[in-house]
């Protein structure tokens, strides 16, 4: 579920939104009643949030909510100092962040550029996240692009399958170093 929430931009939220004015009972109420609209949801992610992500307590709030629907957090990192992650791992919630904006500028040239970087990404990491939006460029490009990156041998999977994958791959090498003393 993709949550609005305060950017340092002062962009309207529009009804659902969470913001730096929140109690922790206010904020709890908005994410879970937005939450309960959608009860097959397996994650939530910021959309804008550049102010909101950078205040540890409304993250903490935020990552409570998450932790008692066992949902996961994917950080769009709209900010450097987002502690969104950082409260994720100290509440105990699955988390993961975005390598690449794909579509801040909407040209041909600056998307296969963003994609060009991604793949750098995926190949560094093991993996790469890219957030794009519905635009028409965006979607005439990926239409082109997406069956590319499969025949080139990349795996297109959700971000729940991912954020999955990460949390085993962490309890393996915890328990090869357990394994290890």
């Amino acid at each position: 579920m993709h949550v609005p929430m305060q950017a340092l931009n002062g962009k309207a939220l529009g009804p659902g939104g969470l913001t730096v004015n929140m109690d922790k009972e206010q904020l709890q109420q908005t994410l879970g009643t937005a939450l309960a609209s959608l009860p097959q949801v397996k994650g939530v992610n910021n959309h804008m949030g550049s102010a909101l992500t950078q205040q540890s307590k409304a993250m903490k709030w935020t990552m409570e909510v998450l932790k008692k629907r066992k949902l996961f957090f994917l950080d769009s990192r709209t900010t450097d100092l987002s502690q969104a992650q950082n409260a994720a791992n100290f509440v105990g919630v699955n988390n993961i962040g975005r390598h690449v904006f794909l579509d801040n500028i909407t040209t041909h040239n600056q998307l296969q550029q963003r994609l060009d970087e991604l793949k750098y990404k995926a190949t560094k990491h093991h993996f790469a996240i890219a957030i794009a939006h519905p635009y028409p460029e965006t979607i005439d490009f990926l239409r082109k692009a997406l069956p590319e990156l499969v025949k080139q041998g990349y795996e297109l999977v959700p971000v729940s399958q991912l954020v999955e994958r990460k949390y085993i791959q962490l309890a393996q090498a915890q328990g090869k170093a357990i394994n290890a003393r």
